[in-house]
């Protein structure tokens, strides 16, 4: 079972956010010397720039271990506004000082933005020269998985009733009708999220209220962000704010 904690407000949730990913950091460098994290865009790189730029981060985090991946990105040139490499990088990344150590971060390759199936395969094959290079393995794994939870409940760019909730082969598919704009995406499928060691969602405000009932109390409706839930079970840890959880029924969420 997946955990909830729910904190006053974002500032209050941005310290246990940054514990939580030095203790993932840590974890994953012990085991093989680098952090390969996943992320998706929305509202969590503002969140997360917030955790990792603050000052309690210090030289507990190791960015130059860390290599950053994204769970989904739009078919859109890197520096357009619904770029999510373009999101985390005014968010994060031209804001570390200079000089300061920066992290691995794979991109789309913008020569593919006119084929989607094309720009899908290119962002997989990077996948395997990361995890794969040397070895054959049935799926990448992921250290940590940074996802957002959409107002619909979706997760990464995989949406409620879609037919890539059953894709099972690849890794990166393509989206060319996405409901929320923009249209064409790539996104990672449930096979890649479903052997990651661990994933954290980050949703706060009253607007995610009423999804997240229907995520946590109704999870037999089978939204992304519950097959999450239900695919990575104890794996999975929810970071919220009170509003986006008031009489939200769970029996495991702690209040901070």
């Amino acid at each position: 079972m997946s955990r909830i904690h729910a904190y006053f407000s974002v500032d209050t949730l941005v310290p246990s956010l940054l514990s939580y990913l030095i203790e993932s950091q840590n974890s994953a460098l012990a085991r093989h010397e680098v952090f390969k994290v996943a992320v998706s865009g929305g509202s969590l790189p503002s969140v997360l720039a917030k955790a990792l730029l603050s000052e309690e981060a210090g030289h507990q985090v190791q960015l130059d271990k860390w290599q950053i991946f994204f769970a989904d990105e739009r078919a859109v040139p890197l520096d357009h506004e619904d770029s999510n490499y373009g999101l985390l990088k005014r968010e994060l990344l031209d804001k570390l000082p200079e000089g300061s150590p920066q992290p691995t971060v794979v991109t789309i390759d913008p020569e593919y933005l006119d084929d989607t199936q094309e720009l899908a395969d290119n962002y997989e094959r990077q996948l395997i020269q990361f995890f794969a290079a040397r070895d054959s393995v049935m799926h990448p794994i992921f250290d940590l998985l940074l996802l957002g939870c959409g107002p619909d409940g979706h997760t990464c760019s995989l949406f409620p009733g879609h037919e890539l909730l059953r894709e099972d082969v690849a890794w990166v598919a393509p989206v060319e009708d996405s409901p929320k704009p923009p249209p064409r995406r790539i996104t990672l499928t449930i096979p890649v999220i479903k052997h990651a060691l661990r994933a954290a969602f980050v949703a706060t405000g009253a607007g995610k209220k009423e999804i997240m009932k229907a995520i946590f109390e109704r999870p037999e409706e089978g939204l992304p962000c519950s097959l999450v839930n239900s695919f990575l079970g104890e794996k999975v840890t929810w970071f919220v704010d009170n509003a986006a959880v008031e009489g939200v029924h769970y029996f495991r969420m702690s209040s901070l």
